[in-house]
């Protein structure tokens, strides 16, 4: 995937869309401001883990002295501990928009900030049987159909997002490809991952063959993707009724719809560095090379907002 830089976009736009996220434009010459408050705590999906770690954290560090603590969960995991008082990060970052507007904003946040978007695919092991004949490009729903019980990773769908996704990607391809019973078969045979953060590591240790991923997770790991057409990778805004049209009930009774992979970042009103949060999100929409190197990808329409903050464009 390519980088563009941040000349490439339209700067008048992206620093007004930051300002009214977070009352500030950008980070230049604002580590004097922050003396004495040198540390936030980010609480962030599991799939945005070695982005923020070995690249987001850092550069922000270097421009503001804010050091960035990341903790990595699923992202309903993240909103349950919110929502139930057990913890009060500075800043939030969840893999579902939808999600986090209807579950933190207003009662928690004010605003989240749109920054980046993802795919969802299959990363796979070159070196078993089921790998190569994805890399030989055979259809996937066949390839997976074939697979031996466990040999499927998917991410846990009552914790995170990437989860109930995989269940929406198996609803979308048993009705385009007319494989009745494929969703119920695939959610019989795949292997569930209660860490979306290890999802991947079974491929590395030989013990599975593919699983269920993001394209950054497995840019982070150096391992083959498999993309998977646009009506079902949850990618294109063009197939966002589509993506809608599949739905999968959480065991504490939710019930999510399929929905773009689109990454949103929110300081909660009563965090402790609240304002250095908000610096963290805007540093977000400011920096697109930066998650584009990581494997995510920033369309020209981000970063945005989304929230019901008066003078807030609603996505």
């Amino acid at each position: 995937m390519g980088t563009r830089g941040d000349e490439a976009r339209p700067a008048h736009s992206r620093r007004s869309v930051l300002a009214a996220a977070t009352g500030v434009v950008g980070l230049a010459g604002s580590a004097s401001l922050l003396a004495g408050r040198d540390r936030i705590r980010v609480l962030a999906a599991a799939s945005l883990a070695a982005a923020l770690e070995d690249r987001i954290g850092p550069a922000f560090e270097a421009a503001t002295d804010v050091r960035v603590d990341g903790e990595y969960l699923g992202t309903n995991a993240i909103l349950r501990l919110i929502e139930r008082g057990d913890t009060l990060p500075d800043v939030v970052i969840g893999a579902d928009v939808s999600l986090v507007r209807d579950r933190l904003v207003p009662e928690h946040a004010r605003v989240g900030l749109e920054f980046a978007t993802n795919e969802v695919g299959i990363a796979y092991d070159p070196e078993t049987e089921f790998g190569s004949r994805l890399a030989a490009d055979e259809p996937w729903h066949e390839v997976l159909t074939a697979a031996d019980a466990g040999a499927i990773g998917i991410a846990d769908p009552d914790q995170n997002p990437l989860g109930y996704r995989a269940v929406h990607l198996f609803e979308l391809a048993e009705r385009e490809h007319d494989r009745p019973g494929f969703r119920e078969a695939m959610l019989e045979r795949a292997a569930v991952d209660g860490q979306e953060g290890q999802l991947l590591g079974g491929l590395e240790a030989g013990n599975r063959a593919c699983a269920i991923s993001y394209r950054n997770m497995a840019v982070d790991r150096d391992l083959p993707f498999y993309a998977l057409p646009a009506t079902y990778n949850f990618a294109d805004p063009a197939f966002e009724d589509t993506y809608a049209s599949a739905s999968y009930t959480t065991a504490d009774g939710q019930t999510v719809t399929g929905s773009l992979v689109s990454y949103v970042a929110t300081a909660p009103d009563r965090a402790t560095e609240h304002e250095d949060g908000g610096r963290f999100a805007a540093f977000l929409g400011e920096r697109p090379s930066l998650l584009e190197d990581a494997g995510l990808a920033v369309p020209e329409s981000l970063p945005r907002t989304s929230g019901d903050s008066p003078g807030v464009a609603q996505p």
